[in-house]
């Protein structure tokens, strides 16, 4: 068994199968349900673990001689001294059926190192920041809007989430308003975060896709804002394929270029979101 994984998680050796080496074994803190289809989770945090906020870790659990990991967003600042993730429910996922069960004091295993495109490294600076999401695809911009530096580097971030239903929204509202009231960057976001939601399914005050939203025009007019600009915006993108390969082509189309960790430059996109 890799001890150095185990670090204070005395129940570890009572699992039934080893932890794997170069892997985190971490207790379950705290788990919350939205929905039949939506819950998150908070787990400890590694002395040792470092991440970017906007990044992704993959996750498994010790239910298994080769546990299935996959990739899941921090939801969670890099100052937060735990880990909170925001996740799906499927049914028969090979990892979700089971991962949807875990109650506090449960075991959720974690690799290493971190990684993904939705950081501010990769992103020149500019007036705006859109962070465009459906679904569990707000769980990196979750991490970003409550990072003080997203606040050092734009001075309005506007913060879109689409689902189908009202319920499923409650995440993203929940976490405005905490992070609104946060002692820490409370006053950062003051005036200067804007949330704009929409749902696909059932009737809300704002229906219908993000992209349509982009296309007519409905999404800046509700903000006061102008369309997509290279010179002021910067887009972040996060959620269904469909969704990221509609929104890249609309801010390809208004003259923005996608960036890197390498080349910064105007927009990027989450392609390894999970759900």
């Amino acid at each position: 068994m890799n001890t150095a994984a185990l670090h204070n998680l005395e129940a570890a050796d009572r699992l039934e199968f080893p932890i794997p080496a170069g892997v985190y074994a971490e207790r379950v803190v705290s788990v919350k349900h939205y929905t039949d289809r939506l819950f998150s989770f908070r787990i400890t945090r590694p002395q040792t673990f470092r991440f970017r906020s906007g990044e992704f870790v993959m996750i498994g659990l010790p239910n298994a001689e080769k546990p299935i990991f996959r990739a899941y967003s921090i939801a969670s600042p890099a100052w937060d001294e735990e880990l909170e993730f925001f996740s799906i429910k499927v049914p028969d996922g090979p990892l979700t059926q089971h991962l949807q069960k875990i109650e506090p004091g449960d075991i959720v295993l974690m690799r290493q190192k971190s990684t993904g495109t939705l950081v501010l490294d990769a992103l020149t600076s500019a007036k705006r920041l859109y962070m465009i999401s459906t679904g569990t695809g707000i769980a990196p911009f979750a991490s970003l809007i409550r990072d003080p530096e997203t606040y050092e580097k734009f001075d309005q971030i506007i913060l879109t989430h689409t689902c189908r239903d009202v319920a499923e929204l409650a995440y993203g509202a929940e976490l405005v308003a905490a992070t609104r009231e946060d002692p820490l960057i409370g006053e950062l976001t003051d005036g200067r975060l804007h949330h704009f939601t929409s749902t696909t399914r059932e009737t809300s005050r704002q229906m219908g896709r993000i992209t349509t939203s982009i296309e007519s025009g409905e999404l800046f007019r509700a903000l006061g804002t102008k369309p997509f600009d290279p010179e002021n915006d910067r887009v972040m993108i996060c959620g269904s394929m469909a969704m990221l390969k509609d929104v890249k082509a609309l801010v390809e189309k208004a003259g923005l270029k996608e960036g890197s960790n390498a080349e910064p430059a105007d927009f990027v996109v989450e392609r390894a979101f999970v759900g």
